[in-house]
């Protein structure tokens, strides 16, 4: 199972949702199960590794973000089963991307935890532990759902 989570920049939101998920898929010893990464759909902060306060925030509950680094949405990122964008427009811009390409299930990444609304860009908001609430609560849910999906509860 592949599992791909997009943000704007690759920065702040879908790095922080690749290291809390691989965590959470750690501690269930699923890694050989599941693998985990993030793309931006935007190509202005291309090879940068993630946000100071993302990785201050990680850092603080132990997830390391060393060798992470920004990259934009290719063609391989196609072949991810689950595509999980941050906010409606995450998913906008990955629809034009994929276009009529055969892809995996683009979701919102909160839609796993049953809400219907977007997780806030923490570059703008500046609020930093409402993302990694938001994120972690998402990851939550979706792990539960790859779980059941691969037989694993």
């Amino acid at each position: 199972m592949k599992v791909l989570f997009v943000c704007l920049g690759n920065i702040c939101r879908s790095p922080m949702a690749e290291g809390i998920f691989k965590d959470m898929v750690n501690k269930e010893n699923l890694s050989h199960l599941i693998s985990v990464d993030s793309a931006a759909t935007g190509t202005w902060n291309l090879g940068q590794a993630p946000h100071q306060k993302t990785q201050q925030k990680l850092a603080e509950v132990g997830i390391d973000t060393n060798g992470m680094v920004s990259r934009v949405l290719n063609d391989h990122d196609l072949s991810y089963d689950y595509i999980i964008g941050m906010d409606s427009s995450n998913i906008a811009n990955i629809n034009h991307f994929i276009k009529n390409r055969q892809s995996g299930q683009v979701m919102r990444l909160l839609q796993f935890a049953k809400e219907d609304r977007d997780i806030a860009d923490p570059y703008y908001t500046g609020d930093f532990e409402q993302t990694f609430q938001d994120i972690t609560k998402g990851c939550q849910g979706l792990l539960e759902h790859i779980k059941k999906e691969l037989n694993e509860v």
